[in-house]
């Protein structure tokens, strides 16, 4: 063993030495899982920041930190690794069956099969217990096994051959458009697959999981993020699954569920329909919701719209858009910013690592405003508040409020759902809306997009364009906005009277030039490289698409500029 070549393991805090070409998964295993620290077994690594599988081999000086599925970056290789296996059992149960994870839904993720039949037409598989249960065998008999996922790069023009052999034209459409002279695959006892990203050593890690029947398929669970001991347990999403159902109708009318069809149509020069069909459905439904706050509205309730989602998920020019459309229902929108009822900073709640919580709801004077909810509902005139950020403080300054007849109240703010926001408000008085960017084009039929990425996205083109918020800013306060949208936000989803989707099938190809710009910037030395790092590599799957058809009133200028909005 050479005296010079070493890497600086972060777990163990000191330098080891290696010899060049040792896997990482053999320095791990050299290393010993006592001294690295992890509950579980390592899954990957961050090599100088830079996630890499531990089938990587080392040949000169690295920074290293293994990870196990604890972790953010080893969570996603964990799933992707059950992924495979699936299709793996899929094609040991179902020979010739075309396994597609749609997306991420109550607490894991959709799958769905397909067979086509003897003319030739694609068909779903009848899905039930016994299958379900066989499969959850299957997958388990490999696990048992612990079976090496193998990485290998080859020529892209001998992947697309396989894949074209073994029916796998999504997988094709997607090579033919990204233009790489080679391709990383994996092989998993003879069954060939691409995933986006790593994936784990070997199947004997893949521990935790279970499938359930779902829909008309079934739930792929992975292991439950607050105890990964035991894989996570079907969350009630009815409503989500609709709108999320209401969107993948739509792609398959227009013949747009991948990526790979997303750059044929911009090569073939369809993007300004794309645009100008996707923007006519998002007014189509934002038409419909205000219809349904009329009709309420002359019912005697809905006085008052409350309009959540997470962060970055199109919230504020939904609502912008929603006013106009209640004004040609003959009503009076009257907006009220909740940020107006932060509490002065001195009582703001702080989180677990001791910094201000502005998206915990204690963070708002909810009696304060539930006063001043009140009065207004009964004809009162109002004083206002505004806060002032630069000082941490809420000011009166003159500005008051009084709602006439036809008037109806619009609040936009995280905490919509949250029945405490408004506990003296009359419920039939209460018309709620969820927005939020659900996702539903996927890379590939077993690679989706979360939506999770799609907001980020947004986020750090709109922090960087109007807040002078670098990348790295956005990416290391993003777990903490993560953290309060699990406890603020996502447990209150299902009490919406009304979902909209606020994601657009053009939109990351639009934000593709805009984002690898400004993620370029994140330095390699500072831990928010490796997110920015796989970002950029995402965004290496669209064909750029130009802003230029782009309408001034379209929910995604809030972020990329160009609104006739003012924010």
């Amino acid at each position: 063993m050479s005296d010079c070549l070493k890497i600086y393991c972060e777990n163990i805090g000191e330098y080891f030495p290696i010899d060049g070409g040792e896997t990482l998964l053999e320095l791990a295993r050299r290393i010993g899982p006592e001294r690295l620290g992890l509950k579980f077994a390592p899954v990957c690594a961050l090599v100088n920041n830079k996630n890499e599988p531990l089938q990587y081999q080392v040949f000169a000086p690295k920074m290293v930190r293994f990870l196990d599925r604890q972790s953010s970056s080893g969570f996603r290789v964990y799933t992707r690794s059950l992924c495979m296996m699936v299709y793996y059992a899929v094609r040991e149960l179902l020979p010739g069956a075309r396994l597609r994870i749609v997306h991420s839904i109550a607490g894991g993720w959709y799958c769905r099969l397909f067979l086509k039949d003897a003319d030739g037409v694609e068909r779903p598989v009848p899905v039930d217990s016994s299958l379900i249960e066989r499969l959850e065998e299957a997958v388990a008999r490999l696990r048992d096994r612990d079976v090496p996922f193998v990485r290998r790069e080859r020529l892209t023009r001998d992947i697309k051959a396989r894949f074209q052999q073994e029916g796998l034209m999504d997988k094709v459409e997607l090579l033919d458009t990204v233009h790489e002279l080679y391709t990383t695959v994996y092989r998993l006892d003879g069954v060939m697959d691409s995933y986006y990203g790593a994936l784990a050593p070997s199947t004997g890690v893949m521990d935790i999981f279970s499938l359930k029947l779902y829909k008309k398929g079934f739930l792929l669970l992975g292991p439950d993020r607050r105890n990964p001991d035991v894989p996570a347990q079907e969350v009630t999403q009815e409503k989500m699954y609709e709108a999320f159902n209401e969107t993948l109708r739509f792609n398959r009318i227009i013949g747009v569920s991948n990526v790979g069809q997303l750059n044929k149509a911009v090569e073939c020069d369809r993007t300004e329909q794309l645009i100008n069909v996707a923007e006519a459905l998002h007014d189509k439904k934002i038409a419909a919701i205000a219809d349904e706050i009329a009709a309420r509205y002359h019912e005697g309730g809905a006085r008052v719209v409350l309009v959540a989602g997470p962060s970055s998920s199109g919230k504020t020019t939904f609502t912008k858009r929603l006013a106009i459309y209640l004004l040609t229902n003959l009503l009076q929108p009257e907006m009220i910013s909740l940020d107006n009822y932060f509490v002065n900073r001195e009582q703001t709640p702080r989180d677990e690592t001791g910094d201000y919580d502005y998206e915990s709801l204690y963070a708002l004077d909810l009696q304060g405003f539930n006063r001043d909810l009140s009065a207004l509902l009964r004809g009162e005139e109002v004083s206002m508040p505004v806060y002032n950020f630069e000082l941490g403080k809420r000011q009166y300054k003159g500005d008051t409020l009084r709602i006439g007849p036809n008037s109806i109240l619009l609040l936009e703010g995280i905490h919509g759902l949250n029945p405490e926001l408004t506990a003296s408000i009359d419920e039939k008085m209460k018309y709620r809306v969820y927005v939020s960017a659900l996702t539903t084009l996927s890379i590939d039929d077993h690679n989706w997009i979360p939506t999770t990425d799609n907001r980020l996205l947004r986020r750090i083109i709109r922090d960087h364009k109007y807040r002078g918020a670098s990348a790295v800013d956005t990416l290391r306060r993003w777990p903490s906005v993560r953290r309060g949208e699990e406890k603020w936000i996502f447990p209150y989803q299902e009490n919406a009277d009304s979902t909209f989707n606020s994601s657009l099938i053009f939109e990351l190809g639009v934000m593709k030039d805009y984002g690898e710009e400004i993620l370029r910037s994140v330095p390699n030395d500072c831990p928010e490289y490796a997110e920015a790092y796989r970002l950029r590599r995402f965004l290496r799957y669209f064909e750029p698409i130009g802003e230029r058809s782009i309408p001034p009133t379209s929910l995604l200028r809030e972020f990329l500029g160009g609104s006739s909005f003012r924010y």
